[in-house]
């Protein structure tokens, strides 16, 4: 969703307002958007894994792959609507008439036509040829991670089911990671099954039980008085007028109110962080030249804060963003014990869905960057607050638990859990856009700094037992 700003009072009073709270505005610049140079693209940012799977932490003597389960972000896709490419076309040729564009604001239309035409040659909202590359290396990653779990898979005959919220994309998304898992092993072609549609787990964001978050969103006062805080800051009518200077005449830019040049750098910057998406459709697309990293960087952080607000930790002593993940994190646990009770024949447990549904898994796991809310008397910042949507939810992230077996004293650790099957020990390894990761700082690893964990005791540390 973007917002506006209604009017220049708006902007002059908020603006007064973030300045007492948080300081100078244009302070608070992130760097570089992890895998996306220069391009300031949240949660448009392309993939990318996090770390090289040589680096990882070897795996415990005698324990071995048993199951593996994953929640994953559906990848690139095309802009849900043409509402912003429409809205700077429309300017652009309203400017064309008056003889108003610089150089470099008539090369803006042709780029802006060429992406609106990928994005409808793939369907607005839907899995991008990038999306589908995004997948079906993703899925290769896990089969080459895992080897001797896919030939136990095999061997056994163990099911691999695929869950998705039922929108398009997500099931896209799921049909493109199983076609490169089946690619890499065809032996695995019948024990895929077909992607069942799950929204109470997948897509529960919008589903009835969670109505008290959608009245939130639509009307809840502080956080709409937050984000008009936020977006008031000098800053935005600053970068605003940044951008559209460079495109069109200085008559022109004068005879637009401070309304239309913020309405029109956010629609641009909308297009500039979805372009990269397309990059398969689209190759010969490029806007970094538009919108300069200084406003890059600014457009960033609004849309980042709504975000951050509407999805992430948002306000202190506040939880109704992430409360309703419990489902997830309740399936991702009813997974991993069914297997090491021995009830649940699986192989694997994939699942696809949205960065409503990453984002709160976040905070309830604790992943890094993911858990600190802000007080409402001093709005986030990226000064003061490690949130960013480019590594919480990118296009395509993941959240990845491994679980491995093996005999009861083969790992010391400074707890002794009781784990279901008698001599066996259960550990759990969390990937986090394939990075290894800590547990949430409650939890403790089998050795000082290890990312392997007792299952026993991820189920005290998460209240499960």
């Amino acid at each position: 969703m973007k917002r506006t700003i209604s009017s220049m009072a708006a902007l002059v009073l908020a603006a007064a307002a973030v300045t007492a709270a948080g300081g100078s505005a244009s302070a608070h610049a992130p760097g570089r958007a992890p895998g996306s140079g220069e391009s300031f693209a949240t949660t448009k940012t392309t993939y990318a894994p996090q770390q090289d799977p040589r680096d990882y932490e070897a795996v415990p003597a005698s324990f071995t792959p048993v199951f593996t389960e994953s929640v994953s972000r559906h990848g690139s896709r095309a802009m849900s609507d043409s509402e912003d490419g429409d809205a700077v076309l429309a300017v652009l040729r309203d400017a064309e008439s008056e003889g108003a564009l610089t150089r470099l604001g008539a090369r803006l239309g042709p780029q802006v036509e060429s992406l609106l035409a990928a994005a409808s040659s793939v369907g607005y909202g839907e899995l991008s040829g990038r999306g589908v590359q995004e997948q079906r290396q993703t899925a290769r990653r896990m089969e080459k991670r895992l080897p001797s779990l896919f030939r136990a898979i095999v061997a056994g005959q163990e099911p691999v089911e695929v869950k998705t919220s039922g929108v398009t994309r997500a099931t896209a998304s799921a049909n493109a990671f199983t076609g490169g898992l089946v690619a890499a092993d065809p032996k695995l072609t019948n024990l895929v099954q077909a992607p069942v549609t799950d929204k109470d787990l997948l897509y529960f964001h919008k589903q009835p039980q969670n109505a008290a978050y959608q009245e939130y969103v639509e009307n809840d006062p502080e956080l709409a008085a937050v984000l008009a805080r936020i977006d008031g800051a000098p800053d935005t009518a600053r970068n605003a007028k940044d951008v559209v200077s460079r495109l069109f005449t200085s008559r022109y830019v004068a005879a637009m109110t401070a309304e239309d040049r913020v309405a029109f750098a956010r629609s641009l910057y909308e297009l500039y962080a979805a372009a990269p998406d397309l990059g398969v459709e689209a190759p010969g697309v490029d806007l970094d030249a538009f919108v300069p990293a200084r406003d890059a960087r600014w457009f960033s952080y609004l849309d980042d804060a709504e975000e951050f607000y509407e999805k992430g930790p948002s306000i202190s002593g506040r939880t109704i963003t992430y409360d309703m993940a419990n489902v997830l994190l309740d399936d991702l646990f009813d997974q991993v014990e069914a297997k090491a009770a021995g009830t649940s024949a699986k192989g694997a447990v994939l699942r696809f869905t949205h960065a409503e549904e990453i984002m709160p898994l976040a905070v309830l796991l604790g992943l890094p960057g993911s858990t600190e809310p802000a007080d409402l008397d001093e709005p986030y910042t990226y000064k003061n607050n490690e949130w960013r949507g480019a590594q919480v939810a990118p296009m395509a992230a993941n959240v990845q638990w491994d679980l491995f077996a093996g005999p009861r004293h083969a790992v010391k650790s400074g707890k002794d859990g009781k784990n279901a099957s008698g001599g066996t020990r259960y550990l759990v390894r969390m990937l986090y856009n394939e990075k290894e990761t800590a547990f949430k700082a409650s939890c403790e690893p089998i050795a000082r700094g290890s990312h392997f964990y007792d299952l026993a005791e991820l189920r005290g540390c998460f209240g499960r037992s």
